[in-house]
């Protein structure tokens, strides 16, 4: 009775504060609708003891409670993520608990290595399912804003290409290399020399795969390896959405490792998700415990300003920072519009809790983008001391000539 009461006044609260497209059906099968408008979005609750998951509204709580099927949710994922949002905004203060708390965790090459299969080893074609087709796991390059995802990811790589300024028959190093299409691109524009390296067992053999199919075996070279294990140098290095996983206290051991990689004239372009938390610290209200807990093991996330330093105590000169966190809102939209064209697929290859971890998440990231809560920034580099003619008089560099 007494959760019962509770319940009903959290509802009343509700409706004197929010019109929301949400129905609440209870165990009794009594469905209460939160706005005259057809619901967008249905939270079930199969039981008295679900509506503590309501009472406090958190992203975590009731995402935990829908991956785990605590609770049903039904809807677009795009209308589930707002909802929720709303109902945390509401009933939460964002503080305390609840705060952008900043987390740290230890990591070592065995628990990072760790991290990477238990998010990218679901299976290629679980990715498959909701990439462009050469499976590329990062923020496109919208440069009108009307392109589909496919002309946008190649010409993000194209981007990076350009940014670095790289030359014909240079050596490039791509830490985080993914499924390969940045190397393979790199080889087959500019015939470079590329090695790429990843923690990943299904990215590393699919993208050796992909490699001898574009008969790029004499250029291109993927390895199973921890960039800490890299040796030489290289005259072009590039990292695509791999320094989330680095961790906030190591980011300077990350670009100094880079530093000692890189030849002396050499360029490198750091592209990653960075908090907009200057203390940086994680999405409110529960969200960054969620993703912690479902999705990327021990991942961090640094405040631009925080990485730009790091740069510099890795004895890096940044030259050029460009923030592309509208690129990624409609990245991670359009990942989420191809991820429920293909549910039957999805849930076939990855089961239901794992479809419904990457149901929220892949919108709440769009959703965590369009907000401002979290960005992306390219970062272009190169070893710090030298001097000023090192650096380019502009950026025209970067922009295709017009036609």
């Amino acid at each position: 009775m007494f959760v019962r009461n509770q319940l009903s006044n959290w509802i009343d609260g509700m409706r004197a504060q929010l019109t929301l497209p949400l129905r609440i059906e209870l165990w009794n099968g009594q469905q209460v609708d939160l706005s005259s408008e057809a619901p967008r979005v249905t939270i079930k609750l199969p039981n008295v003891a679900a509506a503590r998951y309501l009472l406090t509204p958190s992203l975590s709580n009731l995402g935990a409670a829908y991956v785990e099927g605590a609770i049903e949710v039904k809807g677009k994922a795009r209308d589930m993520i707002a909802v929720v949002n709303a109902l945390a905004r509401t009933s939460l203060k964002a503080e305390g608990k609840f705060a952008r708390l900043a987390r740290t965790f230890h990591h070592s090459k065995q628990k990072d290595a760790a991290a990477i299969r238990y998010h990218y080893d679901v299976s290629n074609a679980f990715y498959q399912q909701f990439l462009d087709p050469r499976m590329v796991y990062s923020c496109a390059y919208f440069e009108n804003g009307d392109e589909d995802l496919a002309t946008a990811q190649l010409k993000k790589i194209d981007h990076i290409l350009r940014k670095i300024e790289l030359q014909p028959n240079q050596t490039l190093l791509d830490i985080g290399c993914g499924w390969g299409a940045l190397v393979i691109r790199a080889a087959q524009q500019y015939n470079a020399r590329c090695v790429g390296v990843t923690l990943s067992e299904n990215q590393y053999a699919l993208a050796q795969q992909r490699v001898r199919e574009a008969g790029l075996e004499h250029l291109v070279e993927i390895r199973l390896q921890d960039y800490r294990d890299v040796r030489g140098q290289f005259d072009r290095i590039t990292s695509v959405g791999m320094f989330e996983h680095v961790g906030l206290r190591h980011l300077p051991e990350y670009f100094t490792a880079i530093h000692s990689l890189l030849a002396p004239d050499g360029v490198v372009m750091n592209h990653g998700i960075t908090t907009t938390d200057p203390d940086n610290g994680e999405t409110p209200y529960g969200g960054g415990e969620f993703i912690e807990k479902y999705v990327f093991p021990h991942g961090e996330l640094a405040h631009i300003g925080h990485v730009l330093r790091a740069m510099q105590q890795g004895a890096l000169e940044v030259s050029d920072v460009e923030n592309l966190r509208r690129h990624y809102a409609r990245t991670c939209a359009i990942w989420t519009d191809n991820f429920e064209a293909h549910t039957d697929q999805v849930r076939a290859l990855a089961g239901d809790k794992r479809y419904r971890i990457w149901h929220v998440y892949l919108a709440g990231c769009a959703y965590a983008f369009e907000q401002d809560w979290i960005s992306l920034y390219q970062i272009v580099g190169r070893k710090a001391g030298q001097r000023s003619a090192a650096l380019p008089w502009s950026r025209k560099h970067m922009y295709p000539a017009a036609t």
